[in-house]
């Protein structure tokens, strides 16, 4: 089937053609024969790298010449980012949304495209975001995530709230590792289009003693080092190809980059430039190290990284100069990043039960990364045996079983408690019946059809608890938010950490910053630091000395000593955060990089907010000095620092240089004038502060802008520009 035959805008077919996209793979043209330009829904459960992406996009431009609006759902905000690269540039507005959990963001409408983590659709659905009412074509990414313990029940609670609002929207669902797609085809109302079709062919096996073992033949790999995996890696660059190497954590991750670059030893302009990028921009021991690694032609890829590392490793990996990445497994999450040989080195992982065997249809995701379009002859997936016997019992275990099967999340009582309080603050339900009807349109009620389920006895429990918060009242039968409740919705926190910081708000404490960031951290939406062995020396020596200061009490329980341990020193990476400790001492005190100081933070700040709204109801004295720290922690400034970040373009480095040189308010900068600030801020931006401090831009609401980031987005975008040649 040629593309030029399909109903698409001329401006989509000719980027198409620019591309050499002439005509459609077979998965391809078996969605087109379903009936996705005749509005039919579809669930295309096809291999990585078959086309799944395109087939979306080609439906979005068919809507929006059609005067529609298109919503596509992605896992990740990284992945949002590269779908947002991939679908700009092509004659339609695209937007991208995964930020500010408590907005409605209605600039967003604006768009054709809009491209959002379910996360931040659950939030524009609590915020009666407007524009979601026209939204007639739905694109689900990696929808096999409805099985997630972590965040499966919100994207399926996405996908009913969108069907039951927009009757006549069309779902696009994709995924590669569905190991029931009739069942998920049948809630969506689907077309089911299945394929083991690739553009390069798959090649699975097991590597022992030596040998890669397939199914139908063997392939010696050379013995030029004493560990296998670096061996399966050497292997593939002496022919040309590059390496994906998947193992278990980040330390492993880092150490295997190490030894590849030892035995890589390449040295080519391409490495020193992206070297050099990442060194420029390295603030830790942790991107010095990577930078060392990718100028011998390896890198490692894990969160830790900053965002402009990750993403120089992952453009340097694309165009071949990279040869090896060693990640953990949320390389292989959706982001397009193949290689000719994916290598499965660790298949055993450490959870709350101890080494267990990953799941299937995550070995199916690493695989699926393995062979290059149109750069290379076939691909290899290669998990490594430990002995012979092994190596039959990972054929079974991996390559020849089918990935699990998805099933819903939904009738876990934490994660009902957050979406029945949504659903009655946005009134798509006012009784414990439309509560009821209304999980009938859910994948799990299609998937407990004549089966015994205890639904309702949760719902009933998670109701309860709803009154019983003081966040739902119920009338006879209606259900009606409180305007706590209503709040609590909005914020997009969970009902449980809500109550908390009530709780402790309520006991009117005398406000410490360590405080509430302690009381925060011990909240079920803060992921908290792991602890370290010599943890247990440095935090009862903190506590010695803000005990005191905590709004909670310290736990008598060893269990419940150790969850406290790991928010309290939590806190104190935020504390120091607010109190200007560079990022290199952090990631040294802490043992964390970057990415995880980056991530810690942003959390803090979206709780922090929601802690201040909620003092405004409870405790509203507290409100200011809270709201004060979340603007610190945000931008990782001192208390005194507060009325110069205010000011538009300047930040943390700029305010605390002026404050050095006495600059300490505004007005004090106003008195200096311009000859003693523009030395420091540069002729255009002191200009523009004098006027805002002389009110000339009176009127102007736009937000204050963390000059810092700002400078940092600059040199980045300049150095990713530099090594890609733009």
């Amino acid at each position: 089937m040629k593309v030029a035959d399909l109903p698409l805008p001329d401006a989509l077919r000719s980027q198409y053609s620019a591309r050499g996209i002439e005509a459609l793979y077979p998965p391809q043209e078996a969605c087109v024969r379903a009936g996705i330009f005749e509005g039919k829904n579809l669930l295309c459960a096809i291999p990585t790298a078959s086309g799944k992406t395109i087939v979306a996009e080609m439906v979005m431009h068919r809507h929006i010449a059609d005067g529609g609006t298109c919503l596509y759902i992605v896992p990740l905000k990284a992945l949002a980012t590269e779908k947002y690269e991939d679908f700009s540039g092509k004659g339609v507005k695209v937007g991208v949304a995964t930020g500010d959990l408590d907005r409605k963001d209605a600039y967003l409408g604006k768009n054709d495209i809009i491209v959002a983590t379910s996360e931040k659709v659950d939030s524009l659905l609590r915020n009666a975001a407007p524009w979601l009412s026209r939204i007639t074509l739905l694109v689900v990414d990696e929808c096999h995530l409805i099985a997630s313990p972590d965040r499966g029940a919100t994207l399926e609670m996405v996908i009913a709230k969108l069907r039951h609002r927009n009757p006549a929207m069309q779902v696009i669902a994709l995924s590669a590792t569905v190991g029931n797609p009739g069942a998920l085809a049948g809630w969506l109302d689907a077309e089911l289009v299945t394929s083991e079709w690739r553009p390069v062919d798959l090649r699975e096996g097991v590597f022992y003693n030596g040998m890669i073992h397939f199914e139908d033949h063997e392939r010696e790999v050379p013995s030029k080092s004493k560990n296998d995996d670096l061996n399966l890696c050497l292997d593939t660059v002496a022919e040309g190809g590059q390496c994906l190497v998947f193992v278990s954590s980040r330390r492993n991750a880092e150490a295997f980059a190490k030894r590849a670059a030892g035995g890589l030893k390449l040295s080519e302009p391409a490495l020193d430039d992206a070297a050099d990028a990442i060194e420029r921009e390295a603030a830790t021991d942790l991107g010095k190290t990577l930078a060392l690694c990718v100028r011998k032609g390896a890198a490692f890829h894990h969160a830790g990284l900053s965002s402009a590392e990750r993403k120089i490793v992952e453009d340097t990996f694309r165009k071949g100069a990279i040869r090896v990445i060693s990640s953990t497994p949320t390389l292989a999450a959706g982001l397009n990043l193949p290689a000719r040989r994916v290598v499965i080195r660790d298949y055993l992982r450490f959870g709350d039960g101890g080494m267990a065997p990953i799941p299937v249809g995550e070995y199916k995701q690493m695989a699926g990364r393995a062979g290059r379009p149109h750069l290379d002859p076939y691909g290899e997936a290669v998990l490594i045996a430990k002995s012979e016997d092994g190596c039959q019992d990972l054929f079974e275990a991996y390559i020849d079983a089918p990935p699990e099967e998805v099933s819903s999340q939904c009738n876990s009582e934490n994660a009902l408690r957050t979406h029945v309080l949504s659903l009655i603050a946005t009134r798509f339900v006012q009784s414990r019946g439309e509560v009821l009807s209304f999980m009938g349109e859910t994948y799990y009620a299609y998937e407990h059809q004549g089966l015994r389920s205890t639904i309702h006895e949760t719902i009933d429990r998670v109701i309860d608890w709803l009154v019983d918060a003081e966040m739902v009242t119920e009338f006879g039968d209606r259900l009606e938010a409180t305007e706590y409740g209503d709040l609590v919705s909005r914020l997009y926190i969970d009902p449980r950490s809500a109550e908390k910081v009530v709780a402790a708000l309520r006991g009117a404490p005398t406000y410490t910053d360590i405080g509430l960031l302690e009381l925060i951290c011990e909240t079920p939406d803060m992921l908290t630091l792991f602890l370290r062995k010599d943890d247990a020396e440095i935090l009862p020596l903190f506590l010695q000395d803000h005990e005191a200061e905590l709004w909670t009490g310290v736990p008598y329980g060893s269990d419940e000593m150790e969850a406290f341990y790991a928010s309290v020193k939590t806190a104190m990476l935020l504390s120091e955060w607010s109190d200007e400790v560079t990022e290199a001492m952090i990631s040294e005190h802490f043992n964390v990089g970057p990415g995880d100081i980056h991530n810690k933070v942003e959390t803090a700040v979206w709780l922090i907010h929601a802690a201040s709204r909620l003092a405004y109801l409870f405790n509203r004295p507290l409100a200011k000095p809270i709201t004060e720290l979340g603007t610190r922690v945000k931008y990782g400034i001192k208390k005194e620092l507060l009325p110069l970040i205010a000011l538009r373009g300047i930040g943390r480095v700029l305010s605390r240089r002026l404050f050095d040189l006495g600059m300490t308010t505004p007005q004090e900068m106003r008195a200096a004038g311009i000859g003693k600030i523009a030395p420091i801020l540069g002729e255009k931006t002191a200009t523009k502060v004098l006027a805002q401090i002389e009110g000339k831009e009176a009127g102007d609401d736009a937000p204050a802008v963390e000059e810092e980031i700002e400078v940092k987005r600059e040199r980045r975008q300049t150095t990713l520009s530099a090594f890609r040649g733009t």
